[in-house]
């Protein structure tokens, strides 16, 4: 039989206790973010529409960018037991520098529009944290600000080639001259995507109003004041910033640029120069014979070319035709430390974070971009001590499985077509 008793008052003041509130709202909001998912809720309910959707969305259908997280979703870790890893090591050497997580800040374009503080946020917290910073050419904050903000730690430039090339040569120049170490030639963006939330938003550069904006803003009235009442946006390039985003893109960018375009850049660029957009195992060989530093495997956060190929996919057969010693990154669809765990195992030396980090910026300025790298490195640091791993050098591939629920068609599995 159960035996009752009086309730003790001691008894109940020790299981009664109270969590202390917490007053500051932006330490309140962020500090209930245990996800980045749960970032990208919170960054929804600040962000006006046309903001938001320019930073979550991609192009056309959204396929790339669906079957990306997909693809780092549906992986297996075989974990090794027994095998002690109370302090693991997160950093590594990456393009002749070290970085104290295995992924650096991606470039992002108009970085100010989803949240005031823009890149300066993404450089600074880069720089407390110790990895690499990458600042686009279609970025909202001078090139020379951003090494103000992060003037001890890696900056790295992101360049398109635009029709007057004179414009990219200069940045080029302005980049080395601030120090920058690493120059990202991106390759994959001849023409704009078409990003089709952008269109029906109505989603220009300055933003337009019309009553469909206004009445988003009205529950984010914070938006708007930070946005009025700040500098006017800086381009890295742009001279003009009228127009919706894919305008703008076509009229700057070139669809000519080609391999004479690399080898002028390359030869201006004094530190290394990493190629990113590649998306074949073909060019993949070609650009590391030719001896770049790195290439990226990236489909532009699906941004580009809707059901173009998964970079996480690609990994492993790229690593396995150019050599483990080749400095292979990876991005797109990354949302969990995990992910990034996964492609170090399949032989990536380092990962770029885009989306996760705007959703951090949006959900908390500066304060939400550290949120966003403190999420991904404890879910880093986890994943490595279930697996069994200290170091980042212990990951192998046997460690990951790749499910794959979408399979290329061969010629064995198609029916045999019948003699007429």
């Amino acid at each position: 039989m159960v035996q009752r008793q009086l309730p003790k008052i001691p008894e109940l003041l020790e299981l009664m206790q109270f969590k202390k509130p917490e007053l500051d709202a932006t330490k309140r909001r962020l500090d209930s973010a245990l996800t980045i998912a749960d970032l990208r809720r919170i960054a929804q309910r600040r962000t006006p529409k046309a903001a938001f959707d320019y930073t979550d969305g991609a192009a056309e259908g959204e396929l790339s960018l669906a079957r990306a997280r997909q693809a780092f979703e549906d992986i297996e870790f075989h974990p090794d037991i027994l095998r002690p890893a109370e302090n693991v090591d997160t950093s590594v050497e990456i393009l002749g520098g070290p970085s104290a997580l295995p992924f650096g800040i991606a470039p992002t374009g108009f970085t100010r529009l989803m949240q005031t503080e823009g890149e300066i946020a993404g450089a600074s917290a880069a720089a407390a944290a110790g990895i690499p910073f990458t600042l686009s050419t279609l970025g909202t904050t001078s090139i020379e600000n951003v090494r103000a903000a992060n003037p001890a730690g890696r900056n790295w430039f992101q360049l398109y080639v635009m029709r007057q090339r004179e414009i990219s040569y200069g940045l080029v120049k302005r980049a080395a001259d601030a120090g920058f170490d690493t120059l990202m030639f991106t390759v994959d963006t001849p023409v704009a995507g078409a990003r089709l939330r952008d269109k029906r938003n109505g989603f220009s550069i300055p933003p337009q109003l019309t009553v469909g904006t206004i009445v988003n803003a009205i529950p984010r009235p914070w938006w708007w004041i930070d946005f009025l009442t700040t500098p006017k946006l800086e381009f890295a390039s742009l001279t003009t910033t009228g127009g919706t985003v894919g305008e703008l893109l076509n009229a700057a960018m070139d669809p000519t640029i080609s391999y004479e375009d690399l080898a002028v850049i390359r030869e201006m660029w004094p530190g290394k120069i990493v190629v990113k957009g590649v998306q074949n195992v073909a060019d993949s060989v070609r650009l590391v014979d030719l001896g770049v530093d790195g290439i990226v495997l990236s489909n532009h956060g699906g941004r580009q070319l809707d059901r173009a190929p998964i970079p996480f996919h690609l990994l492993p057969q790229v690593v396995r035709e150019v050599g483990p010693d080749a400095t292979i990154m990876v991005d797109t669809g990354i949302m969990n430390g995990a992910d990034i765990v996964a492609s170090i195992a399949l032989g990536a030396k380092f990962t770029l974070i885009g989306r996760a980090y705007l959703y951090g910026l949006m959900a908390g300025g500066r304060r939400g971009v550290d949120r966003t790298i403190a999420i991904l490195r404890s879910e880093i640091e986890r994943t490595m001590q279930l697996l069994g791993v200290a170091t980042l050098a212990e990951l192998e591939p046997r460690h990951v499985t790749q499910l794959r629920r979408l399979a290329p068609v061969t010629a064995s599995s198609e029916a045999p077509v019948r003699a007429r």
